[in-house]
């Protein structure tokens, strides 16, 4: 099987890519078909670089990992969790108070899902039962009660990142089959680094990447 490993950032995925490139018989990752890929923050370096690089090469999976922040208080910090629906957020128009999403407008979709979950694509529900979550994509990460409640009531969310709808639609329209799996680094609210949970997230999110491919090495 041949895996395409997405990444916003180096420091997401640091511990997995240099497993990867660590010479000597242990490393069982260096005999696994899987390339990594870095595509900068955001949703429009997302889909330029994800697009980009499929055109040119093939795979039978996609995995987006990353960290995220949590609107749901019953997810710990430093979980990882499994993104079943992602929504791009801020796409539509204000019509006065109200938000018109882009379905409403009639130019298309602003919600996409994984090509199949992981547990029903490659049965491995007993090794990684992670909370099936649904999550939006924001250029801004919320940080202003105000605004946080706003999105919530119109969206309901449960985590948030700066990439996720975007690495689904590019997989969509490549026809790859895809998963996102993040860990929650924090909690939405008003911005206060000193609360954030990054190096644990991390750790677990990278602990889970490599777990997951050497069950393909």
């Amino acid at each position: 099987m041949r895996i395409l490993v997405v990444a916003a950032t180096e420091f997401e995925v640091e511990r997995l890519k240099s497993e990867a490139l660590r010479r000597g018989e242990d490393s069982r990752l260096k005999a696994l078909d899987f390339e990594l890929l870095i595509t900068g923050v955001g949703m429009v370096a997302t889909a330029f670089a994800l697009g980009k690089h499929l055109q040119a090469n093939k795979y039978d999976l996609a995995i987006n990992l990353g960290i995220a922040g949590s609107f749901d208080r019953t997810i710990e910090l430093g979980e990882i969790v499994e993104i079943t629906q992602d929504t791009f957020a801020e796409l539509g128009a204000e019509d006065g108070d109200a938000f018109l999403p882009i379905e409403q407008l009639g130019f298309g979709a602003g919600t996409f899902y994984p090509g199949g979950r992981l547990a029903d694509l490659y049965h491995l529900f007993n090794n990684f039962n992670f909370k099936q979550v649904s999550a939006i994509t924001v250029n801004t990460v919320h940080g202003d009660e105000i605004s946080i409640k706003k999105v919530t009531q119109q969206l309901n969310p449960q985590v948030e990142s700066m990439e996720g709808a975007a690495f689904f639609y590019a997989c969509k329209q490549m026809n790859i089959p895809c998963l996102q799996i993040r860990a929650v680094s924090n909690y939405v609210k008003k911005r206060n680094r000193n609360n954030w949970q990054i190096g644990p997230a991390i750790k677990n999110l990278n602990t889970f990447a490599i777990e997951f491919l050497k069950m393909y090495a």
